[in-house]
């Protein structure tokens, strides 16, 4: 039986973070090959330390000419992204920094089998939803993202001048009856453009703003603050500390509140099932608590490398659900095409969304018209409701 009153923990880091960094640069180069091309191949990796930059991977255009010229356009790109997170520091400057390019064309061996539309390499792929918040989400890991979200927008905005790209935030909600009810201790780092500033002047800088995106009455006199515990927090981002694409793979999904199949996502185009097959997932289970199957659903799917057809669909509503869990999964196969190519048309991932899914998280986004975070939406609802 589960428990109904525990305290869980999730954290979330910010688009300055080094390692978001990479993210965003992987999906940046991304983004503009499926922009050049629908069809385009990507698997795109950065390396990011003090006033460098580094990417390599697998690319792929069927125009081979056209992919020669556009490897040109890679330090723009990059320089792009580093100069929109707002890195202007002496050791790590979008107009300074030093670039090395190490993209090649994909392997023959890899896109044999992804060309007869099977997947681009085997693995298991995990989607969860809840309904203890309005975008379906955990708490803890939703509402992480939320504070960093908005002191990006006010330092951006000049409302904060003060702050830096690189902070972190940690939540630890408390839950009684399955339901989260408060905020046991609050953890935020965030980088700062003077050394004179105290932890204490950050705290009257960022509180506000913390209490503005948490539910009324999450906060009380019990609530512990550890606001840059270390104090001086000025040296940040790849200067800071070096980054890499796909190292935060549970701030990218759930916190933690549920599995993952430990692909990264970043830089990959949709043929690879690490990226498409983890957004299919989460829109069923999203769908099946939006319907109201379950409360809460976790979907599992596994592939093996250029086979279309999913090797096994797993479900699973904690005992929430309405109907057996092997209804669930039965339901769910009928109501989705899960090959590769189904997966594609049906969430149409063939186009340049990705830059801005590299920060505060792939899921419990808004669905947005250009068709980004197609994999938020509910419009399968009432086919899954037919189904039962």
């Amino acid at each position: 039986m589960s428990r109904s009153n525990y305290v869980f923990t999730s954290e979330s880091v910010s688009e300055g973070h080094p390692d978001k960094v990479c993210d965003r640069i992987s999906d940046a180069v991304l983004d503009a090959f499926l922009a050049e091309e629908p069809n385009a191949r990507v698997a795109c990796e950065t390396f990011a330390t003090t006033n460098q930059v580094v990417v390599g991977g697998e690319v792929g255009l069927s125009d081979k000419a056209k992919l020669a010229e556009f490897m040109g356009r890679i330090d723009g790109i990059v320089r792009d992204c580093v100069k929109d997170i707002g890195y202007e520091q002496d050791a790590f400057h979008w107009a300074t920094l030093n670039f090395a390019n190490y993209l090649h064309p994909q392997s023959a061996h890899i896109s044999q089998g992804v060309d007869k539309d099977g997947a681009g390499d085997q693995g298991i792929m995990f989607g969860y939803a809840t309904d203890e918040t309005p975008e379906l989400m955990p708490a803890p890991i939703q509402y992480a993202h939320a504070i960093l979200r908005r002191l990006a927008e006010v330092r951006k905005s000049g409302a904060e001048p003060t702050l830096g790209p690189d902070a972190k935030s940690q939540l630890s909600v408390r839950y009684e009856d399955g339901k989260p009810v408060g905020v046991t201790s609050i953890v935020l780092s965030t980088q700062h453009k003077y050394e004179s500033q105290t932890s204490d002047d950050i705290r009257a800088i960022v509180e506000p703003h913390i209490r503005a995106v948490l539910p009324a009455g999450w906060i009380d006199e019990k609530t512990e603050w550890w606001v840059n515990p270390t104090g001086t927090f000025v040296i940040g981002g790849p200067d800071g500390d070096a980054g890499l694409t796909g190292r935060k793979i549970i701030v990218d999904t759930y916190g933690g509140a549920a599995p993952h199949g430990g692909g990264a996502f970043s830089g990959k185009d949709p043929t690879k099932v690490d990226r498409s097959a983890a957004y299919a997932a989460r829109y069923l289970a999203k769908n099946v608590v939006a319907a109201g199957l379950a409360k809460r659903c976790l979907i599992q799917v596994s592939y093996a490398i250029g086979v279309a057809k999913p090797l096994s669909i797993y479900a699973d509503t904690y005992g929430t659900g309405e109907l057996p869990d092997a209804e669930i999964e039965r339901i769910v196969a009928e109501c989705m095409d899960l090959t590769p190519r189904g997966i594609r048309t049906q969430l149409d991932l063939n186009r340049p969304i990705y830059a801005r899914t590299s920060a505060y998280g792939h899921f419990g986004r808004a669905p947005e018209a250009d068709g980004g975070f197609s994999w938020e939406r509910t419009d399968l609802v009432e086919a899954l409701k037919k189904a039962v």
